[in-house]
């Protein structure tokens, strides 16, 4: 039944003008599904963007919020598939097919357990299919009275949206690239090409506005934070976004480099130059000329190096060890690290020329722990991933699996809650591979897993030296008590020595003054 309250052309006005509009690509669709949801009763909605042959939820109503992380390959949901083929509007009510959200819905009922009305519709555009929108409702008479020509109407509007929406980004990738500083829509969903930065919190959009303003000027920038967080994934965004997307960017581990083959790796050496130069050898620098280079971990750089790439960085040239000139190269480099590299100054581990010249646009990725409302859709992500991974059907999170995630403290970050997912994924799976795979709290094994500093193994038990005297309420409260006990004890061992504490616990002493403060020790102990 149509709503009472509003005209079925309103709607579809609505729809209409918002075309016409400038809006954001979040708030364009999310307006057109609310409009969509005025003009047909149900419980779910979902607008899904065929990218690369596969189906990407761009905005979702009525269903779990780690939909949006997930991906739908066609050829693993016959609906879709059947969506993706038809001309027209298509019902799926008391169809044998499964549903693609099946264990996805929002309370109060799991909508897929039972019989229920469900609907789709491809998005075409001048033969091209975009996409598909799709409804579904507990009332399976309640798209009865709704026509498929309304609905092709509101499909076709959907898709008209869609295609405006890849227009303005199409015209905003262009922008950038005559070096023009224009807005970014906040979601970017490329398959690919462009790294994901997955995430609708302040903090993650903070972080996706930094990239769209360093990315297309050619500034060194510095990704500081935590083991885990994802500064790599941040350097390959601000790469693909930038004029530098068609050439290589290289990726050099500073940490993995001896300091006897560091020099030679970077900037490469001739024939002879010593024992083993059995060859003329370019380095990194030289390969990844006209692209970027990113140098990850840092502030693990030998300081005899150090002087090298500062003037490389400077001047534009390196020279091979045992070379007698030096050679021109047009690098953009970007740096990643988890230490403080201004207390690395200050301790003579690093050069302060070196630092200022990295750090010339600086980007803090902050810990999965202050952006707890993207643990849901992190987690939809990876769970898709470890379902292709693992070769799983349908595979879901249970209430209290979800719950124990946003409650984890997650010392290792984004890196740790990956394997947490692909661990409980594995375990979850044992001897149902073909069927539904339902992931509860236990199989997760965060109840035995104490939050770790960042250094230490993300996956190794730490068991407290005796009975907690309160036992708190939450799990967090209990991660939250385990870490103050650890970090006092340290500081009592070496006679609060942090440094001394910070090597004991296998952290940066940077992160564990950042733990400490947010546990509130240091004001304790001042």
């Amino acid at each position: 039944m149509l709503s009472e309250t509003h005209d079925p052309g309103s709607p579809l006005l609505d729809i209409a003008l918002d075309l016409a509009e400038s809006l954001a690509t979040e708030d364009r669709f999310r307006r057109l599904l609310a409009a969509v949801r005025r003009m047909v009763p149900c419980d779910a909605a979902a607008l899904l963007a065929l990218r690369d042959g596969v189906l990407v939820p761009v905005v979702v109503d009525g269903l779990q919020p780690e939909v949006v992380g997930r991906r739908f390959d066609p050829a693993e949901h016959p609906r879709l598939l059947r969506l993706l083929g038809a001309e027209g509007p298509v019902r799926f009510t008391g169809s044998p097919l499964p549903d693609p959200f099946d264990g996805l819905f929002l309370e109060p009922s799991d909508i897929a357990a039972r019989a229920h009305a469900c609907m789709g519709c491809p998005l075409r555009i001048e033969g091209r299919v975009l996409g598909v929108l799709t409804v579904d409702a507990v009332d399976p008479g309640a798209f009865d009275e709704v026509g498929d020509p309304t609905f092709a109407v509101v499909a076709a509007l959907a898709g008209a949206a869609m295609r405006t929406a890849g227009l303005i980004e199409a015209l905003e990738r262009a922008a950038a690239h005559q070096g023009m500083v224009a807005r970014q829509l906040l979601l970017d969903r490329r398959q690919g090409g462009a790294a994901e930065i997955l995430g609708t919190s302040a903090a993650i959009a903070r972080v996706r506005e930094e990239v769209r303003l360093v990315a297309t000027s050619d500034l060194p920038a510095l990704i500081t934070g935590e083991t885990g967080v994802g500064k790599d994934v941040v350097a390959q965004a601000i790469h693909a976004r930038s004029l530098r997307a068609d050439a290589p960017m290289l990726h050099v581990n500073c940490a993995a480099l001896p300091e006897s083959i560091a020099e030679s790796e970077l900037f490469g050496h001739v024939k002879g130059s010593f024992t083993g130069a059995t060859d003329h050898r370019a380095g990194k620098f030289e390969v990844a000329n006209g692209g970027t280079l990113f140098l990850d971990e840092v502030g693990e750089l030998p300081l005899s190096v150090q002087p090298k790439l500062l003037r490389a960085i400077q001047s534009g040239e390196v020279q091979r060890v045992g070379a007698d000139r030096a050679i021109r190269v047009d690098v953009r480099i970007l740096a990643a690290t988890n230490r403080d590299l201004g207390e690395e100054v200050r301790a003579g581990r690093f050069r302060s020329d070196l630092y200022h010249r990295l750090a010339v646009f600086p980007i803090w990725v902050p810990p999965l722990r202050e952006r707890v409302e993207d643990i849901a859709l992190l987690a939809g992500f990876f769970l898709d991933r470890a379902r292709a991974r693992l070769g799983l059907g349908p595979v879901r999170l249970e209430p209290e699996a979800r719950e124990a995630l946003v409650a984890y403290d997650w010392p290792g970050n984004v890196r740790e809650l990956d394997h947490v997912v692909l661990r409980a994924a594995l375990r979850a799976s044992a001897g149902r591979r073909h069927e539904g795979v339902r992931i509860a709290a236990a199989h997760l094994g965060l109840g035995a897993v104490s939050s770790v500093p960042s250094g230490k193994c993300a996956g190794c038990e730490v068991r407290p030296r005796g009975p907690l005297t309160a036992p708190p309420e939450t799990m967090r409260d209990v991660v939250s008590s385990l870490q103050r006990r650890l970090i006092l004890e340290a500081l009592d061992r070496h006679h609060g020595n942090r440094a001394a504490a910070a090597r004991e616990l296998g952290m940066d002493r940077a992160n564990l003054h950042r733990l400490a403060l947010r546990l509130g020790l240091w004001a304790a102990r001042s």
